[in-house]
């Protein structure tokens, strides 16, 4: 038996949104930062090997003067003046400037000083040599006040900036072609993404592969049309066989639906038969009305297997616009089509449906795929709750159809929506569940079971 309740709740909506990632302005922008990087380290290798190239002539020009200043001493048997003003000789460390004398203190083997008011200064150390009528050689240094020969360093500050507006100008033209490049690579990839988004696979033109060029995209083009080519060749084959098992499965299943029909309007019993000859008949009818009633409700529920089918078929594959439609007035009309079902219980308990009046609301959705849900998910719950409740709800975007059988076993839980699983109680063929999940994925719908007390199943639209 069965009774509906109208019981109050109310609903909610929720959004979810996927970022994109365009691959033009990851080409840009990695162009971008590998020009930056490659522009710093060239401006610093740069700047450090003119200072470097700098350094390295002072040198030079201070070794070749202290060449020849040995040479002079060694002709003559004391040192020659520095050809160069901005040099100087200077017989032992003590008598060197007390500012070079103190960085020797910390630096020993410092060769570069630099002094009060940007003056700049390089030190050499001669080779020791001893006088003839001294014992001990003396160290001698040349040095050298080099602020007139700098050139790099009183223009730093100008290099550095010029340095920096080169690089920014790099930048720029970095950019520009990373963003032609990034544009005439994404150019072929979105038209391929136009060609295939949103397209039946019967209707993508044929040989489309051939309007890219021949390079990856190409290569890819190439992949996608062999691929939808198959597709297109299977959808061919499975409208044919829609198509046929649409006529073997419905003919038959009228045939038999007519016959018990036919049966259980032309067979009475004659009032006329004797007493005892009729209550016989009366016992023998009643047996084979049981039996013809399992073959009508069995015949019921093939018509509404055949055309879930069908249904989930034709429509997987074809764009079937979207309308609004009442979940109410659909949930009603699966409760009336399969309360045959609570009818047939033999434990004599009372199965109360609860159907809430949050589902008396307009949803946006394929009003067949919605029928199909709710055929499958209805039946299996009147099917298999016994005595208490079955309730069908609606709120937060959710429908939820919760009941009071028996649950679904434990060791199945996690799979029971997997083709083929079905539970010890179960006298279907693990059909079912199935479908639901396969409507639901093809849908975009979220569907969630729980078994404890019973058995809850939830789908987010």
């Amino acid at each position: 038996m069965m009774k509906s309740k109208i019981i109050n709740k109310s609903s909610a909506n929720e959004n979810s949104t996927n970022k994109y990632h365009s691959l033009s302005r990851r080409i840009v922008a990695q162009f971008c930062v590998f020009t930056l990087v490659l522009s710093c380290f060239y401006s610093a290798f740069v700047f450090l090997a003119m200072y470097a190239l700098e350094d390295s002539f002072i040198y030079t020009t201070m070794a070749q003067e202290a060449q020849l200043m040995q040479e002079g001493y060694q002709q003559h048997q004391q040192w020659p003046i520095p050809r160069h003003h901005y040099m100087k000789l200077y017989l032992s460390k003590e008598s060197l400037p007390e500012l070079i004398k103190v960085q020797l203190l910390t630096e020993s083997n410092a060769g570069e000083f630099f002094g009060e008011q940007g003056k700049h200064y390089h030190l050499y150390a001669l080779p020791k040599v001893a006088p003839e009528k001294q014992s001990d050689a003396e160290q001698a240094y040349l040095l050298a006040e080099v602020s007139e020969m700098l050139l790099v360093r009183p223009i730093s500050g100008f290099l550095l900036k010029a340095m920096l507006v080169v690089c920014l100008v790099l930048i720029i033209i970095a950019c520009t072609i990373a963003w032609l490049l990034g544009r005439s690579t994404a150019r072929p990839l979105q038209r391929l993404a136009d060609l295939v988004d949103g397209v039946a696979p019967e209707n993508i033109p044929d040989k489309f592969a051939q309007r890219f060029p021949n390079n990856e995209i190409g290569l890819l083009a190439q992949t996608l049309e062999n691929t939808l080519g198959q597709i297109k060749l299977a959808l061919i084959r499975e409208k044919h066989f829609t198509r046929d098992v649409s006529h073997e499965l419905r003919t038959p299943v009228a045939i038999i639906k007519n016959a018990v029909e036919v049966y259980q309007t032309s067979h009475t019993l004659d009032p006329e038969l004797p007493q005892q000859q009729l209550l016989q008949q009366q016992l023998k009818q009643q047996a084979t009305d049981a039996l013809i009633k399992r073959i009508s409700d069995a015949s019921v529920q093939m018509e509404q297997t055949v055309t879930t089918l069908l249904s989930l078929a034709r429509n997987e594959h074809t764009s079937v616009a979207k309308s609004s439609v009442n979940l109410l007035a659909l949930v009603e009309q699966a409760v009336i089509d399969h309360s045959y079902l609570l009818a047939n219980k033999t434990n004599g308990n009372l199965v109360e449906v609860l159907v809430s009046d949050n589902t008396n609301v307009n949803l946006t959705l394929q009003p067949g795929m919605l029928k199909v849900l709710l055929d499958n998910l209805i039946s299996n719950a009147f099917q298999y709750t016994n005595a208490g409740e079955v309730l069908i709800s609606y709120e937060n975007n959710q429908l939820v159809i919760a009941d009071t059988g028996s649950g679904i076993e434990a060791s199945i839980v996690d799979k029971v929506t997997e083709l083929m699983v079905k539970g010890s109680q179960s006298t279907g063929y693990g059909f079912g569940l199935s479908i639901v999940k396969r409507l639901c994925e093809h849908q975009g719908w979220q569907l969630s079971l729980k078994s404890e007390q019973g058995t809850q199943i939830s789908v987010r639209f």
